[in-house]
């Protein structure tokens, strides 16, 4: 139907002021400890949603130069500069970098097209870097350990498949750390038991949360921060390459990778479940001595799920599970090594064996 017929069969346009308690709200998770009147932000709405909220709080935090990828500004639903656009994917910065080379900005913020999840990039003396999702979680995290004022009981929650740095950074801040299953959604039913004893939430695939004002990820109030964190670093002489490091150096170097194995068809669907079994049943993982082996449809802390888990005896993990809304199979990679060619190398080699095992199988 036309956008006038949905308003005379009973659509209703959300009032401005319910964006604006969205907004206040977001604002009273702010950590002012850094000055950002001096800071340059450039900034992609990658053509969706967020273009109007994310300036607007970032204009009330005091970002007085924030600078919008013209061709990304409008939303426009073919996405006609990244036709994929997520900003997980390198791909996707390129129109911002070259803006970013005008403007010398201090950070590239994008949001995906609905606004929930935000990635980053940042031009360093070494090039332009690239934060995963899980170094983007433990970045912020860190941050506001250092500046918030925690509740009592702390809680922080993280999914599964997202890096196990982040219980390394809570325990140094006398947090607790609670897990999830894949998706937000489960987050979000962790906070509605937790209530104010909740601090943060974040899944490896660029979703964080800093409050309990909704029950899913926020772009909004992560671009806020991401600022904020921007510019007290900044003051410190780091770029977020650096702290990453510095985080590594005080908690130990972790690795983590995620691939993607597809299978089309029925067929493709039968495969994916002999491979399950396959791994279901098996004690053996092509040689490698397994200290842990957990398979979540046995449990009882977590629903269960069609998903394994494999702790190895050199402290790399691998969890394993068929995509919910895809044909494909996911498998996460960890490590944690005493440098990072080590962490690196063992990622690598569990890479290799599960590739070998799925394509075989």
């Amino acid at each position: 139907m036309t956008f006038e017929e949905a308003l005379e069969n009973g659509a209703e346009i959300i009032p401005e002021s319910f964006e604006e308690q969205y907004i206040e709200k977001a604002l009273s998770y702010s950590l002012p400890d850094a000055d950002v009147s001096d800071l340059k932000v450039v900034y992609t709405p990658l053509n969706g949603a967020g273009n109007y909220p994310v300036r607007e709080i970032l204009k009330r935090i005091g970002v007085n130069n924030v600078f919008v990828v013209p061709e990304q500004e409008m939303p426009d639903g073919n996405f006609p500069t990244c036709p994929y656009p997520n900003p997980e994917e390198h791909a996707v910065y390129e129109l911002a970098k070259k803006l970013n080379e005008e403007k010398d900005a201090d950070i590239i913020i994008a949001t995906d097209p609905d606004a929930d999840r935000v990635g980053i990039c940042q031009k360093t003396k070494n090039g332009y870097i690239n934060p995963k999702g899980n170094h983007i979680g433990v970045l912020l995290f860190d941050y506001i350990c250092r500046h918030k004022e925690l509740p009592k009981d702390p809680v922080a929650i993280r999914t599964i498949v997202s890096t196990p740095l982040y219980d390394r950074i809570a325990a140094d801040y006398g947090i607790d750390v609670q897990y999830t299953l894949i998706g937000f959604k489960w987050i979000g039913s962790k906070i509605n038991e937790l209530g104010e004893r909740y601090v943060f939430g974040f899944e490896e695939g660029n979703g964080y949360l800093p409050g309990d004002y909704v029950r899913d990820k926020d772009g909004l109030t992560t671009s806020m921060l991401v600022a904020q964190m921007v510019a007290y670093h900044k003051a410190r002489g780091k770029d977020l390459g650096e702290v990453m490091d510095e985080l590594f150096e005080k908690y130990g170097y972790y690795q983590e990778s995620v691939k993607s194995f597809e299978f089309e068809g029925s067929a493709g669907a039968a495969k994916m479940q002999e491979i399950m079994e396959y791994f279901r049943s098996s004690t053996d993982f092509m040689g490698k001595k397994i200290i842990k082996r957990l398979d979540y449809l046995e449990q009882d802390e977590l629903p269960k799920s069609n998903i394994m888990e494999y702790v190895f005896e050199d402290d790399s993990k691998v969890i394993v599970r068929p995509s919910g809304t895809e044909p494909k199979i996911k498998v996460y990679l960890f490590a944690n090594g005493k440098d990072r060619e080590e962490a690196v190398r063992l990622v690598e080699e569990n890479e290799n064996r599960m590739k070998e095992i799925i394509e075989n199988e």
